[in-house]
């Protein structure tokens, strides 16, 4: 019989393991309160729409740069110790939105902390945890750990999502500047990463992999497969970054006049739907496998994104992003767990890396041209132009790789 901790942790979950489900909830709750909360703060210190797009991508391209070197580094440097690098850095991005106003600057230090702007996990900390991860299960248990791993995250997402209503709530009561309580957000952003730091200091050699020989690459044997799925999920990213979490909420703020408060809850409701979708994922995989899984969850949540941006109105329009909301993120742990699968151990952080860094650079570059549009036109092109490339990889991905299957679902 299970106990309550094994309907949470697969039955094979280490300690290290419970400890980078507990760092991945914290980073989603910071995550989840910035990217809502940015927009709207950008804003209110004057910033156009076409400014906090750059913000965005500057967040972006930045954590995708660190991530490949990271990555490709990481087998020399030590995955406890890249991790607490990361989150020094978190630490200082934090100071630094809280402090800084003027544009430049401040899309400094977007483009070299970690700032986070959507819903997911595109961060420093992301291929070396992952990787991490990996080791504290069984292969058969991947998939379940990284749907617990990614429910953590998407679970207190949807809480900090929430949260980012709190500083103009104390504003309206206190009679405080919102700019001066926004930037209170920030700053307990920065007061996370120590904690996490306490977490991650924690973890045993046991997360850490195999030296590799002399003069070896970090990716001999996979190079190919990785290479071909970076490509396929750079194109899925670029749709997805078009309606990133932080822009989807500039959309709501100027075409509906959504408030912040509505839409804080809107985002919890949102999150909490992603969440606990994520726990279905290792069920669908068990019976049709990763590849289908990722495909014929993402279809219909990216037709309901089209559709959104078509709605004349704000409840049609939330009522068709929940129902994307709760298909969208099934196709997360299949995709990072199929990665894990298919490359040798050794190999791991270096193929989170390389499959994760294009989706970062997709993703960052999507913001600019959404801004723009923006500017121009609150209609929902960007939700529109999103889904569509969204509905192509899905196409892509089935036809290039529904029949290349890791070894532990040809033994099922």
């Amino acid at each position: 019989m299970l106990n309550s901790s094994e309907l949470w942790y697969p039955r094979s979950t280490t300690a290290d393991g419970k400890r980078l489900l507990a760092t991945r909830a914290l980073r989603g709750l910071a995550d989840g309160a910035v990217s809502v909360l940015l927009p709207s703060y950008l804003t209110a210190i004057g910033f156009s729409s076409l400014r906090v797009g750059a913000i965005v991508f500057g967040t972006l391209i930045g954590s995708a740069a660190l991530t490949l070197w990271i990555g490709l580094l990481a087998h020399r440097l030590g995955r406890r110790r890249v991790m607490l690098t990361a989150c020094a850095l978190m630490f200082a991005t934090g100071l630094g939105f809280a402090t800084v106003t003027a544009f430049w600057p401040l899309f400094v230090v977007a483009v070299v902390g970690t700032l986070n702007p959507s819903a997911g996990d595109v961060s420093l900390f992301l291929p070396v945890e992952q990787a991490a991860l990996a080791e504290t299960v069984a292969a058969g248990d991947l998939t379940a750990i990284f749907s617990r791993y990614n429910v953590a995250g998407a679970l207190m997402g949807a809480v900090g999502a929430l949260a980012s209503a709190l500083p103009a709530i104390i504003a309206n009561r206190m009679r405080w500047n919102v700019v001066a309580a926004d930037r209170s957000a920030f700053v307990a952003y920065a007061a996370l990463a120590l904690i996490a730091a306490t977490i991650y200091w924690s973890l045993t050699p046991a997360v850490e992999a195999e030296p590799l020989a002399p003069g070896t690459q970090p990716l001999a044997q996979s190079r190919a497969i990785v290479i071909r799925l970076a490509a396929l999920f750079s194109l899925d990213s670029f749709g997805g970054g078009l309606a990133i979490q932080s822009l989807l909420a500039l959309w709501l703020f100027r075409r509906f006049h959504l408030s912040i408060q509505a839409a804080a809850a809107f985002f919890f409701v949102t999150g909490l739907l992603g969440a606990f979708s994520q726990l279905a994922s290792s069920w669908f995989v068990a019976r049709i496998g990763r590849i289908r899984t990722m495909a014929y969850t993402h279809i219909p949540a990216n037709l309901c994104l089209m559709i959104a941006g078509m709605m004349p109105n704000v409840g049609l329009a939330l009522t068709f992003l929940l129902l994307r909301a709760s298909m969208s993120s099934m196709d997360v742990p299949a995709r990072q767990s199929y990665v894990m699968a298919v490359v040798p151990p050794e190999e791991r952080a270096a193929a989170a890396s390389v499959t994760n860094v294009p989706r970062s650079l997709a993703s960052a570059f999507a913001p600019l041209p959404a801004g723009a549009l923006l500017d121009y036109s609150l209609f929902g092109w960007p939700l529109i132009l999103g889904g569509a490339c969204k509905l192509v990889y899905d196409a892509l991905l089935l036809m290039q790789f529904r029949s290349v299957r890791p070894a532990d679902e040809l033994d099922s």
